[in-house]
Parts: structure tokens; C-alpha cells; sequence
């Protein structure tokens, strides 16, 4: 088998696992707003225990509810009232032969709910003041919902600098945490000494400033640290697993946690009785980018090499987390570069991962696509959720397919994301499904998008597979009209053509070198002859050859061929700024173009997720990219677009402009289809424009509704 590794069973003190597999823990904010676990949360973690995971860590609790909560609904284990829901959590759990960690914390500085409420905010010293450059990225609706960092009297944080009192306090609280864990059938615990959560402020050589002996070396730093591990296990007794996590590097903190502070840490946190070390890493909060650096790692792999060299240093198991992909994962088990591999973003979208890489069919996994859709929802204190699974959060609402014993006869029309993911499930109940695609390829606008990002290419690759493992009749080159509908007969039709992508009126965009977006898909794919007729003779020849050799219809050749040539200019003019624009211009930038982006609201990639919109603007920031807002379009000329920002009129220079807006819900089909008497219903971007996850949120509610 090809990844036994990850397959194999494994022990953490006297702790036996049935796989290599654990849940990261993620904030999910599922819980009830009382601290107690309620049916969703419970629904939630159940579903990635039947999934097959090894071990559930769960999300970070507040050892000293509502004190020490970085969330609205923060689980709590301050006080007994709360075993009784971590009790029938943990009975779930392990009735699908998983077992259950709690992650126990308190959030220190950043505990946002302390700060909310008015209550002190306990750190080791006084942070030092620093502006974030998150919010200029945020919508009003995002700012309404984000952290309420003012606090209820407008003045801020109330830190507290812990005294020894503070400091036993809050020691007695992670024990005392600990027994109700145990007492609630839990199978371990994990510390949580990362993230600039209190303990970590503690080890952070920047966030602690003491001259006390709590302060100043690595010993003294990481002293409350092995204080807790101390008492935790003199709480729980011997062979009941404490697992710590720490930080083997903080980025973008000057004077913050390297990696030879970690590894000191970790032989301390060993010596004190940690059974595992989980290794994660933590970026400055107020830069953007550093969030996809740490925690939410972007780059595949990202603390491997952090995992490999605390094992060099520890003789209990470490357990290795960030994106780290099912090739990789095997390997570094394979070579003994860690013993565990905890997954989240990967567990969100599939849960049921460990199960089909049991089963031998590790080709059946539905991608995670790192949007980061379901951090961004912490962010704004909403609930967890996930772009390509939309049960997340719902598992009892959405995440069940039940067979239907009717047998009506369902047309889908358009094969993007949401036609794709509505066949599939109507197929799974038992339906007799067509699905009409006008392109000779499946994906629909999705396919364009992944161009430009390619996880997006793992997931239509996905949802065609699925939809051509099922009995559905696929017809590709198909363009529907009411007559070829009508002699079909289906019981429904579901429209899912996507949205209209016509570029606004805007003086000038009738010109050879200007391209909306359907017109900029058609060039691409060379699927739109009147776009490639405003091509050169040569430009066109060069399609056409791609047409001939298929390549023009294999989107990873065509991401690769790009970066050589594409029939687009060197100068590039984007007018519009949205999810779509900055997505395009990054793929423009990674092929040498020169881009300027002009986006007409006051927002820049408003649709996408706050996390990644931070990661993507700072990156195109890094590479020259002049994005300006709240700008009005006068003229497109034959060289230059003219423009206006705050009544003053400007022009720039360039060779090719694309209008990359304009995206409008498109129900012209189904009206006609009405209108000849036919029952019909619309999803995905042709009813309301959500792009990837609101067109699968939409298939799958519509599907599931039948």
C-alpha cells in the first residue's frame, strides 16, 4: 500500500492510535455560546472521527472560561457543568474507534473576548504598540464583524502583567482543566504553547521582557510552561498523554522565537513529562501575510524541517503539521523525520481522507484548494466553514445523501463547479441525471480560475471524476435550447450556466485590444471565435496549432506553456480589482507581464476570503503592482486608459486592457425554460454570483432539497 506509513498504528505514552492521522486543531466558533458543547460542535468532530482520523485534537478550549477566550464560542473547561457535554463529545468520538485530545489554553494577549468584555488581559509584559495593516484590506461589513479591539470603553486592552499570584492561578486552572478532560473520558491533553497564546507570549523572547524568573533565558521563559506540565500531570496521573504545542519560529517578530529557542524548549517541556511535541510556528498578527506563513502555512511542506529537527532533540513523538501533502507525509514518516502527521484544512474538506486511503483510493479525496475561506470566518467571529465542502459546520443538514425512491428525471445545464456538484449528489440519490455542457470540456469558468491558481484545478478535476464514476448521462458541445429541452422531458431542469460575464459601459472597450471576461476564457481556451479574431495573424496561428494539439484543453500544460508565451501583451491595464482581478493579475506577474489594476469600489478582492485577499495584495504589492481604488474609467484609447481618482484626472500607458468585472446572475435560460411551462430551478454563479463556494453551498442545498 502506497502510504502504509501513514496507516500504521501508533502510541503516545500508553495512548494506542490506529493510524498516523490526527485533526489539527482549527477554531471552529460551533460550540454553544455558554462554553458547553452543543449538537453542532459535536456533529462536526463526530464526522472527522467516522472519517477515519486517528486522533481528534480538539480546538482550543479556555482553561479559564470566559476569561482566556479567543472566540465568541469558545469551548470551556473551567468549570464541571461542561463534562457533561465533553463527555457525550468523547463518546461519540470514540464510537468510531478514534480517540479525543483537548486543547488547553488561554489566550493571554491574544484573547480577544477579554479584551471585548472589559476583562484584564493577562500577558508576561507590556505588548508594545503596533499597527495592523489588515484593516485597510477589510470590507465595512468585515470591520462591523471583526475583532472589538477598542473594548467596551473604547480605550483598548487592559493588560495585566501577571504576578506570581496571576501566574499559580493560572497553573492550578490548566491542571484543573486537565482532570475534567480525564474525567470526561478523554484520551490526552495538549498544552497549547503556541500561537501568542499566554504561554507562548511567555517563551517569545519579544513578548517577554521580565527580569524575574520567568524572564530572560529559555529556561526562565519556558518556566511557566513546565509549571503546567507539572501540575497537569500531577493532576491526571502517569500514562495519561500530555502533548505540547510549540513554536519553532515566529515570523515577521523582530527578536521572536527561532528555532534553537524550540528545540531548547522542547527538551525542557520532555524533561518535565510532555509525552509529544506538536510543531507549529506563529506570525506577527498585525501583517497579513503573515498568517499564511504561520499558523496557516501556504508553502506545501512549510515546517517540515522544523518537525525533523525537534525528533533530532527529543526522544518522545513529534507531531508534524502545516500543508503537508500525502507524498510528503509518507516520506518523512517513512524516513523517522516525525511520528505523527495532524491535518486540518485537508480534514475539513474531506473528512473522509484516512478512510479512503484505507480503502486504497487516495484519487477519490476531495482537495482542499486553500482559500482559506474557513479561517477568514473566525476572523469576523463567524462559524467555521469550507468553500468545496459545504456540510462543514451542517454535517447533519448537508452532509447527509439519502437515496430517493422516486426516480424523476433531472437535466443539468452547465457543468462548472455547481453543475458538476449538483449531478453528483442528485446521481448519489438515486435520480436519473443528464448533464449538458455547451464547451467540449467540463468546468466551466472554474477552469480559467485555475490558470490562475491551480489548487482550483484539483477540484474541477475532482468533480468530473466523481460525475464520471455515476450513471449520468454527460453530453459535451451541447448547448441547450428550449426545443432540445422540451424533447427531452425531464421532471426539472437546474440551470447552472454560471454568471453573465459582460464587461460595463465604459467608453473604448469595443477595441481590438481590450478583452471582457467571457471574451479573455474564449482567447485562452481558444473556444470564442469572435475574441481570437482580435488577435494578430500570428497570435491566432499559435492558437490554432494549441487547438489542434489539444493543449489548448489541458489546463496544467496550458499553466505551464503560459509562462513562455500567451496571446496577451506585455503592458496590462486590469479595470477591476475583485476576486477575479487579483487572481489574474497574479498569474499575469508570475508570466512577466507588467500589470496595473484599477478597481472602481473602495475594496480591493472584496470576494475573497480575508486571509488569502491579505496574502494575494501583498504579494502583488512585493512585485511592483500598483492597485488603486475608488477610481472612475473616463476612456479606453488605442494606448492608454483614462481615469479618474478623487477628481483628479490621470492616464497610463499600455498595450492591452481587460475588463475583469462586471459579473451579474444570468437567468435568461431559465426564463425561457418557464416560460415553455417547464419546472426549473437555478444554482451556482447564474442565480447569485458566490463564485466557488457559493456554487457549491447552493448545488448541494438544492440537491439534497429534491
Amino acid at each position: 500500500m502506497k502510504y502504509k506509513n501513514i496507516l500504521e498504528n501508533g502510541s503516545i505514552a500508553d495512548l494506542e492510535l490506529k493510524n498516523r492521522i490526527m485533526l489539527a486543531p482549527m477554531g471552529s466558533n460551533l460550540c454553544e455560546a455558554d462554553g458547553s458543547c452543543g449538537e453542532r460542535v459535536m456533529d462536526y468532530y463526530e464526522e472527522r472521527a467516522r472519517g477515519g482520523a486517528g486522533l481528534i485534537i480538539l480546538e482550543t478550549a479556555a482553561v479559564a472560561w470566559p476569561a482566556g477566550s479567543t472566540m465568541p464560542n469558545t469551548i470551556g473547561f473551567s468549570e464541571d457543568r461542561f463534562i457533561t457535554g465533553l463527555s457525550e463529545l468523547a463518546k461519540r468520538v470514540h464510537s468510531h474507534g478514534a480517540k479525543i485530545a483537548a486543547q488547553l489554553n488561554h489566550g493571554g494577549k491574544v484573547a480577544q473576548e477579554d479584551t471585548a468584555a472589559g476583562r484584564p488581559v493577562l500577558v508576561p509584559s507590556i505588548p508594545e504598540a503596533a499597527g495592523s495593516d489588515m484593516f485597510e484590506l477589510l470590507t465595512q461589513a468585515e470591520i462591523a464583524n471583526f475583532v472589538k479591539a477598542a473594548g467596551p470603553d473604547g480605550k483598548g486592552p487592559r493588560y495585566q502583567v501577571m504576578d506570581q499570584s496571576d501566574i499559580d492561578q493560572l497553573v492550578a486552572q490548566f491542571a484543573a482543566a486537565a482532570g475534567r478532560a480525564k474525567t470526561a473520558g478523554f484520551d490526552a491533553v495538549e498544552i497549547h504553547a503556541g500561537h501568542g497564546y499566554v504561554i507562548s507570549s511567555f517563551l517569545s523572547p519579544a513578548a517577554n521582557q521580565r527580569d524575574d524568573g520567568y524572564g530572560g533565558s529559555v529556561k526562565n521563559r519556558a518556566r511557566l510552561l513546565t509549571e503546567v506540565i507539572t501540575a497537569v500531570r500531577s493532576e491526571i496521573g502517569a500514562g495519561f498523554p500530555i502533548l505540547v504545542r510549540l513554536d519553532a519560529k515566529e515570523y515577521r517578530v523582530d527578536g521572536g522565537i527561532t528555532l534553537p529557542d524550540c528545540l531548547q524548549t522542547a527538551k525542557l517541556a520532555e524533561q518535565a513529562g510532555a509525552d509529544a511535541i506538536d510543531v507549529s510556528a506563529y506570525g506577527n498578527t498585525s501583517k497579513g501575510i503573515a498568517f499564511t506563513e504561520a499558523p496557516l502555512v501556504h508553502q506545501p511542506g512549510g515546517y517540515l524541517e522544523f518537525a525533523r529537527a525537534v525528533k533530532q532533540v527529543v526522544s518522545v513523538p513529534v507531531i508534524a503539521v502545516g500543508r503537508i501533502e500525502l507524498d510528503a507525509a509518507q516520506k518523512g514518516l517513512a524516513r523517522g523525520d516525525f511520528d505523527f502527521v495532524a491535518m486540518g484544512r485537508k480534514l475539513l474538506a474531506d473528512p473522509e481522507l484516512p478512510n479512503k486511503l484505507a480503502a486504497g483510493q487516495p484519487q477519490k479525496i476531495r482537495p482542499c484548494i486553500y482559500c482559506y475561506v474557513c479561517v477568514s470566518k473566525i476572523f469576523i467571529n463567524d462559524a467555521v466553514c469550507c468553500a468545496v465542502n459545504p456540510a462543514v459546520g451542517h454535517e447533519k443538514e448537508l452532509g447527509i445523501i439519502q437515496t430517493t425512491t422516486t426516480q424523476k428525471r433531472v437535466l443539468v445545464i452547465g457543468a462548472g463547479p455547481a453543475g458538476l456538484e449538483a449531478a453528483r449528489t442528485l446521481a448519489l440519490r438515486g435520480f436519473q441525471v443528464s448533464l449538458w455542457e455547451q464547451e467540449k470540456d467540463m468546468g466551466g469558468t472554474a477552469r480559467i480560475a485555475a490558470l490562475a491558481y491551480e489548487p482550483n484545478g484539483r477540484l474541477v478535476k475532482h468533480l468530473v471524476d466523481a460525475v464520471r464514476e455515476l450513471p449520468i448521462d454527460i453530453q459535451l458541445g451541447k448547448t441547450a435550447t428550449a426545443a432540445e429541452v422540451k424533447a427531452l422531458a425531464p421532471d426539472l431542469v437546474i440551470t447552472a450556466i454560471g454568471a453573465n460575464r459582460s464587461a460595463p459601459a465604459i467608453k473604448g472597450k469595443d477595441q481590438r485590444h481590450v478583452f471582457d471576461g467571457e471574451e479573455l476564457r474564449g482567447v485562452l481556451f481558444g473556444s470564442d471565435p469572435a475574441a481570437v479574431r482580435k488577435l494578430s495573424w500570428f497570435q491566432r496561428l499559435m492558437l490554432m496549432l494549441g487547438q489542434l494539439s489539444q493543449l489548448t484543453r489541458n489546463i496544467a500544460a496550458l499553466r505551464l506553456l503560459s509562462k513562455f508565451w500567451m496571446p496577451l501583451s506585455k503592458r496590462i491595464v486590469l479595470i477591476g480589482g475583485g476576486l477575479v482581478g487579483l487572481e489574474l493579475a497574479e498569474y499575469l506577474v508570475a508570466r512577466g507581464r507588467q500589470v496595473t489594476v484599477l478597481e472602481p469600489s473602495e475594496n480591493l478582492g472584496a470576494e475573497l476570503s480575508i486571509v488569502r485577499r491579505a496574502r494575494v495584495v501583498h504579494e502583488l504589492r512585493e512585485h511592483g503592482v500598483e492597485m488603486l481604488r475608488q477610481v472612475e474609467i473616463d476612456e479606453i484609447t488605442a494606448s492608454s486608459v483614462r481615469y479618474t481618482v478623487a477628481g483628479k484626472s490621470s492616464e497610463i500607458g499600455t498595450q492591452q486592457v481587460i475588463i475583469s468585472m462586471g459579473a451579474k446572475p444570468n437567468p435568461t435560460l431559465a426564463d425561457q425554460l418557464k416560460a415553455e411551462g417547464m419546472e426549473v430551478a437555478s444554482i451556482g454563479d447564474c442565480n447569485e454570483v458566490g463564485y466557488i463556494e457559493g456554487a457549491m453551498l447552493s448545488a448541494r442545498k438544492l440537491a439534497l432539497s429534491l
